[in-house]
Order: structure tokens, then C-alpha cells, then sequence
């Protein structure tokens, strides 16, 4: 095959703003196949410069929204925005996205060398030299077949692939699913210094939530085809109470605060609350919840979603 050389630097060429507001908003989207929503009235949206987690069980529709956010699906109902302009009616908005599907397509055949061109001839914003650092730093071969890197070499070949098209939005669909624990960690810590380097705001599908704790700064929560939760996670963790009690109690309890969901277990209940107020029945015990904790006990329960942030409710 016959592609141009590497070279170029982005030194070369003025560096690109980095924008404000929101990287990506869907309002009312939806896919249908057949008689079957895989995704129903997803409404959210997603501030520039954040590294956003996309939490969900096998099924949720977490690729088919991923899909529709670079372009590959159209929405059935609703409309994706990527830094304000609609995906689909405007090819400007996805020169600004780079995705990396979970099967990190590359040609096996292909060098190191080889796909880095492919790149640079796909990517009027390609940045040789980005690459060519990650790709030393990493310690992979210019000259090695793609077939002959580990599972971990590969995905970092496919993300240096997706950070070096300088993107303004990076979409990863599971790119730490088929990892061992050391490969995972390599490829977190290389995302995260990327991140620190362009700016850019990233969105990353993942079934492995403690590998988000260090990494991710907003959660999108995606189950049953609609998000259940979605916002900043610090703010999110210190609105949420776990309480844990007397089934007998729950009622009451859940009558003077605002219950995301709940859950019992013979004559003990444990009630997810997010909000402020003080526990009216003294035999409930309170802690709150990990990253893990709060993602698990929405995803438990498809119908849970998120309430609004509720005034106060003093206790008599």
C-alpha cells in the first residue's frame, strides 16, 4: 500500500481553542428497531473538558447511543449536538469526534508506521508528533505488524489513532474490556495524560467501575434505554445517603424524604435518598456511598431515576 510518510508537527499549524459550554447534549432520542426501543427519550447532556463514564448492564443501549453520537446511527426520535451543531446534518460537527469502538479496528497487517499514515491521510488535524511521543513513550515499535502486538499494544495503537486526530470529543466504547489489570492501568494513565495535554472532553462506555474512580469526573448511568442518573460524581456521591433499617420504619421514613429507590430483605430496609433532611426514626442508620455503591444500587433497580435536588424537610 502506498501512503505518504510520516512528518509534519503540530507546531507547524496553530493550535485549536478549546471550547466552553457543553461537549455533547441528546434531547428526547430514541432508537427503534422494529417494535423494540433500545433507546427511549435519553435526555442529557455532557460539559466540555470533562472525562464522563457511560454506566450500564450488557443491553442498556450504550453502543447504539455511542453510535448515534458519531454519526454511524441516525436517532429514530430526538437530535444529538456535538458543541452545539446537530450530528448528522453537518459534517463539521464530526471532524471534531474521534471514536475508538470497542473492537479497536486496525489492519492486522499494517505496521505501527503504516497505521500512524493512514491516520495522517484520514485527519486534516492529525498531530505526527503527538503520536510519534505516545508511541515512544509506550515503547512499540514502529516497524512491528499490528498482529504481532499484545491485546494491550493494540489498544494503545488504536487510542493514539483517536487522541493524535485532536479531537475536541474522544467517544471510547469499552476500550479496557479485553485487558488484564497492568494493560488497564497503562491505557488509564496514557488516556489521562492525553487529556491533560489537548483538553479535550471524553466520553468512555466501561463495565469495570472501580477503573472510573481515579479517571472520571461525570456519570452518565444508562439502563433499560433511558439514563437513570447523570452529573458531576463528586457532586453526585455527596447528595446520595444509603439508610438501612426496620422494614416496619420504611414508609415513614420514605414519606419525609425524597427515596431514589429501596429494597428489603425480611425485616430490614435499605432506602437510596439523595438530598438533604435529617432521618425522622432514630433506628435507621446512614453512610454514604463509593462511586461502585452508587452506580450498583441504580442499576439494581430500571425503574430507579434520579430525583431533582429536594428542599430540605425538617424533622419534627
Amino acid at each position: 500500500m502506498n501512503l505518504p510518510g510520516l512528518g509534519g508537527s503540530a507546531e507547524e499549524r496553530p493550535a485549536r481553542e478549546r471550547p466552553g459550554g457543553n461537549a455533547l447534549e441528546a434531547t428526547g432520542l430514541g432508537r427503534q428497531y422494529g417494535r423494540t426501543w433500545v433507546l427511549r427519550d435519553v435526555s442529557v447532556a455532557v460539559p466540555a473538558g470533562r472525562v464522563a463514564a457511560l454506566v450500564g448492564p450488557n443491553g442498556a443501549g450504550k453502543t447504539t447511543f455511542l453510535h448515534m453520537i458519531v454519526g454511524l446511527l441516525p436517532p429514530t426520535r430526538g437530535a444529538v449536538r456535538v458543541f452545539g451543531t446537530t450530528v448528522g446534518r453537518d459534517g463539521a460537527a464530526l471532524s471534531r469526534v474521534a471514536f475508538l469502538a470497542q473492537e479497536k479496528p486496525l489492519y492486522e497487517g499494517f505496521t505501527v508506521a503504516e497505521m500512524m499514515r493512514f491516520g495522517r491521510v484520514m485527519n486534516p488535524n492529525w498531530d505526527d508528533a503527538l503520536a510519534r511521543r505516545r508511541l515512544d513513550e509506550l515503547r512499540i515499535p514502529l516497524d512491528r505488524r499490528v498482529a504481532k502486538l499484545s491485546g494491550g499494544q493494540q489498544t494503545q495503537v488504536a487510542l493514539t489513532l483517536a487522541i493524535a486526530k485532536r479531537p475536541d470529543l474522544l467517544v471510547l466504547d469499552e476500550p479496557l474490556a479485553d485487558l488484564d489489570p497492568l494493560a488497564r492501568h497503562d491505557v488509564t494513565s496514557g488516556l489521562m495524560a492525553a487529556v491533560a495535554e489537548t483538553g479535550m472532553t471524553v466520553l468512555l462506555s466501561s463495565h469495570v467501575v472501580p477503573d472510573l474512580k481515579d479517571t472520571c469526573d461525570w456519570l452518565v448511568v444508562l439502563n433499560g434505554g433511558r439514563v437513570q442518573v447523570s452529573g458531576d460524581i463528586d457532586d453526585l456521591l455527596s447528595e446520595h445517603r444509603l439508610l438501612t433499617g426496620p422494614a416496619d420504619g420504611a414508609e415513614a421514613v420514605a414519606a419525609r424524604l425524597p427515596v431514589v429507590t429501596r429494597s428489603s430483605i425480611g425485616r430490614q430496609a435499605t432506602l437510596l435518598v439523595r438530598g438533604a433532611g435529617a432521618v425522622p426514626d432514630r433506628r435507621w442508620t446512614e453512610r454514604s456511598l463509593s462511586l461502585e455503591d452508587l452506580v450498583l444500587t441504580y442499576l439494581r433497580d430500571p425503574d430507579a431515576a434520579a430525583l431533582p435536588r429536594p428542599a430540605i424537610v425538617p424533622a419534627n
